[in-house]
């Protein structure tokens, strides 16, 4: 069973950082390709980027230019480094292995204006 836990987030100032991490386990980690989301208050959940197992990566337009996902296949984890945040960036933001149907629990980011 694939167990996720996402850490790293918090409360900054617009224009601010921060980088999140993912760990996995109960899953073979490197094949795997691995993505993050985010769900904002009333909203639906959203993706935001992904990475293969080749270390290719895709974002959400919205995104692009201020996210970059990244992975440590030797750790299990996954990160995602967002630079510039935007008080619509304001989100529970969750990882999720690809192919599996499991959610950890999420990060609260949370950006003030």
């Amino acid at each position: 069973q694939v167990q996720l836990v996402e850490s790293g987030g918090g409360l900054v100032q617009a224009g601010g950082s921060l980088r999140l991490s993912c760990s996995a386990s109960g899953i073979i980690f490197s094949p795997n390709g691995m993505g993050w989301y985010r769900q904002a208050p009333g909203k639906q959940r959203e993706w935001v980027a992904t990475i293969t197992s080749g270390g290719s990566t895709n974002y959400v337009d919205s995104v692009k230019g201020r996210f970059t996902i990244s992975r440590d296949n030797a750790k299990n984890t996954v990160y995602l480094q967002m630079n510039s945040l935007k008080p619509e960036d304001t989100a529970v933001y969750y990882c999720k292995a690809s192919g599996f149907k499991s959610w950890g629990q999420g990060t609260q980011v949370t950006v003030s204006s």
